[in-house]
């Protein structure tokens, strides 16, 4: 039974039909997301040649995504959450099947690729925030933790599989099969929605718009655990995120091996992964603040000794446990986030952590290449982690909310 108790709690998945729906449809819509982004760089490389035009691409997904997140934070506390999620991934779903006739009828502009990605990424950003709300919705608040274990392992591990599947569909069916199989995966989120109640927020909603977004900001400003979780996570993500570095450093120490290369991310992964299905002890756990904290100084310790290793088996180490150590802060940042917050709030909340989450690694990795380019990638990696390790320490020092707050065991606190 102990070691029962460490591995992935699955009791959210016993004790919430809806949830279990949820979560199934949301893992079958990360994976087919991710058909699509190998077919998408595949097709825009392989008809234009340009790394510009490659690069457009991720232009075309983050700009639709954050502001499309912004958005969706005040819509989601002024509808119904479950109608706002239905009819979001109908538009992706759309965005899938545009993908689907421009393949077909015209392979080889780059215009219709880059509007249908635009319109998927809005979409996705629109109902992210919604999405987030379900947890504590649905389950009850000692589960909470739980419910964002699962939702995390269960993205963790279509992003592993996904790229490797979708290059092998391009292969067989070309990129429209990857496309065509997105479509359908939304099927499957449509599915999975339609299972859920009817969650519309407080009667006392505010009306969506810059007021009500402005509102969301000053609550999180008010609400010292929340400023300090989102704090933890820039912190994190923008001193010390590594992916940028993986290429300079592969080619410096490794001789530029690009199999090497592949066991980066894979290492990264796997860590993540192994610690998700690991994770029983730490939602069980009611000390989510101190846990997030412990897990965040561990990611920028890791990632110092990642700049600091000349052996590969050491760099993989290094990155295994950085990997790891960010799945435990990801799963008691979103206890605390969706916990500590009223549900009145909770889209608008859901939202900065969402933007945070799509703009915060996409920061980092451009400060990484930039100090590397100025310095050299050892010190860009050692900085960049030794950063992180003290500003989150003077972070749990200064804001005793969040190094104390715990998970409440009462029933579900949106009741």
């Amino acid at each position: 039974m102990p070691v029962l108790s460490k591995l992935l709690d699955i009791r959210p998945l016993r004790s919430s039909p809806a949830f279990r729906w949820f979560w199934l449809g949301s893992t079958l819509s990360v994976f087919g997301s991710q058909l699509t982004v190998v077919a998408v760089y595949y097709q825009v490389w392989e008809t234009s040649g340009s790394g510009i035009a490659v690069g457009a691409v991720g232009l075309a997904q983050a700009v639709p995504m954050i502001l499309g997140g912004l958005v969706g934070g005040t819509l989601a506390d002024s509808m119904d959450r479950r109608r706002l999620v239905l009819l979001t991934s109908c538009g992706q779903a759309v965005a899938a099947a545009l993908l689907v006739v421009q393949a077909v009828a015209h392979p080889g502009r780059l215009w219709p690729v880059l509007a249908a990605v635009a319109i998927q990424a809005a979409c996705a950003g629109v109902g992210a925030p919604a999405r987030r709300t379900f947890v504590a919705r649905l389950l009850d608040s000692d589960q909470v933790a739980a419910g964002v274990a699962l939702n995390h392992f269960g993205f963790q591990v279509a992003m592993l599989v996904g790229p490797v599947a979708g290059g092998f569909v391009v292969a067989i069916a070309g990129v429209q099969g990857c496309y065509l199989l997105d479509m359908v995966t939304f099927g499957a989120v449509l599915i999975g929605a339609r299972q859920l109640p009817r969650l519309a927020p407080p009667g006392s909603s505010e009306r969506p718009g810059l007021r009500s977004m402005w509102a969301g900001w000053q609550f999180i400003a008010q609400h010292r655990a929340l400023t300090g979780a989102f704090l933890s996570e820039v912190f994190s993500t923008v001193t010390a995120m590594p992916i940028a570095l993986f290429p300079m450093i592969n080619a410096e120490r490794f001789g530029g091996n690009p199999e090497n290369l592949g066991l980066f991310f894979s290492a990264f992964a796997i860590g993540g992964v192994l610690a998700g299905a690991l994770s029983g002890a730490v939602v069980r756990s009611e000390r989510a603040g101190a846990i997030m904290l412990l897990a965040s100084v561990t990611w920028g310790a890791a990632l110092t000794g990642f700049g600091l290793s000349h052996h590969l088996w050491l760099v993989l180490g290094f990155l295994a446990v950085a990997g790891a150590a960010d799945t435990i802060s990801v799963i008691c940042r979103g206890a605390i986030v969706q916990v500590a917050t009223p549900d009145a709030y909770r889209g608008r909340v859901s939202s900065v952590e969402h933007v945070l989450g799509a703009a915060g690694p996409e920061i980092g990795n451009f400060r990484a290449g930039v100090v590397a380019s100025a310095t050299s990638t050892s010190l860009s990696a050692i900085s960049g982690g030794v950063s992180c390790v003290v500003l989150l320490i003077a972070l749990a020092i200064m804001n005793p909310r969040v190094r104390r707050f715990r998970v409440p065991v009462s029933k579900n606190p949106a009741a």
